[in-house]
């Protein structure tokens, strides 16, 4: 991993290029201290959804300090994307298995993974499977049993346009409305540049791999066996866990989210009003005050 220490605006400082599992993945990081947060955003997103919050907790409010670091997952973003079309589950919980030790070695920290729908589930089965990879994990509106018409309506957006693309960041914009009409849309659109990638025909295109949704090896693969797999390791699930939901989740309904609270009677539990899926995007100043308590409070 190489790391700049050159401060950046808000604290932020240069990326951070990791060389994980023979893909290198960009990151930023805000903060120092004893712990270590690792934000790992949702499928179709990139690291800069977590900009708010990671500057949150690398802010200092924490006592002794948290270092916070967003990074962009194979496939997305500024990162590579797998030359051999791998991003089933298994290979992004590999790749968070392979970060939390090159964040040992390099700060001598555990990891806190904050990790959002196939960031939080890469992370839970990246611990079940090896348990003692993390420190702690919050889960962010994701648990092993996912309501397949949320699943599919997500998956459904991010494929209708994946190809064609669009032919300006407001038609993007729209699209994203129409998608989420319960969420104000932005007055800048310098923000959603990042999602997207310009290509050389001047259409913008979402920022990921298309083959992380119809590749050989896709983020579906296997998709039928993920909640037993992971389910049935669950009562062995030992580290601090919060678990946060959007109240208007379309992807975990309220039974699922108690059921994984009976397998894990550890967790806490935070229940985000006027927020859905995307909920550190729907309301951020409450996630990330439910985060950074939760942070505060490990040992």
């Amino acid at each position: 991993m190489k790391t700049s220490s050159a401060p950046m605006a808000g604290g932020e400082t240069e990326s951070l290029h990791f060389r994980i599992n023979g893909n290198r993945l960009v990151g930023n990081v805000y903060g120092a201290g004893p712990k270590t947060c690792l934000f790992l955003h949702g499928g179709g997103q990139t690291r800069h959804s977590w900009r708010s919050t990671a500057r949150d907790l690398g802010s200092g409010r924490t006592s002794g300090g948290t270092r916070s670091i967003i990074v962009d997952q194979r496939g997305h973003g500024d990162s590579d994307w797998a030359d051999d079309g791998g991003y089933a589950f298994s290979d992004y919980a590999d790749d968070i298995q392979a970060l939390a030790e090159t964040i040992r070695e390099r700060f001598q920290t555990g990891t806190i993974a904050i990790g959002a729908s196939l960031g939080g589930l890469a992370s839970l089965m990246a611990e079940v499977s090896r348990p003692g990879t993390l420190d702690a994990l919050v889960l962010v509106d994701v648990v092993p049993w996912m309501e397949p018409s949320g699943v599919d309506k997500i998956q459904g957006f991010m494929g209708q346009r994946s190809a064609e693309g669009f032919a300006t960041l407001d038609e993007a914009a729209d699209a994203i409305s129409a998608y989420l009409p319960h969420r104000p849309r932005p007055k800048s659109l310098e923000g959603l540049r990042k999602n997207l990638r310009l290509g050389e025909d001047g259409r913008y295109r979402w920022h990921w791999d298309p083959r992380f949704l119809s590749g050989p090896r896709s983020i579906n693969t296997g998709r039928g066996d993920l909640s037993k797999n992971i389910g049935d390791k669950l009562d062995s699930l030992s580290c601090p866990v919060l678990l946060v939901r959007g109240a208007r989740s379309e992807l975990i309904t309220e039974a699922a989210a108690q059921r994984f609270l009976d397998h894990v009677p550890h967790a806490r539990y935070a229940d985000v009003s006027d927020a859905g899926h995307m909920v550190a995007g729907d309301n951020n100043d409450i996630f990330s005050n439910v985060v950074l308590e939760f942070v505060e409070n490990l040992k």
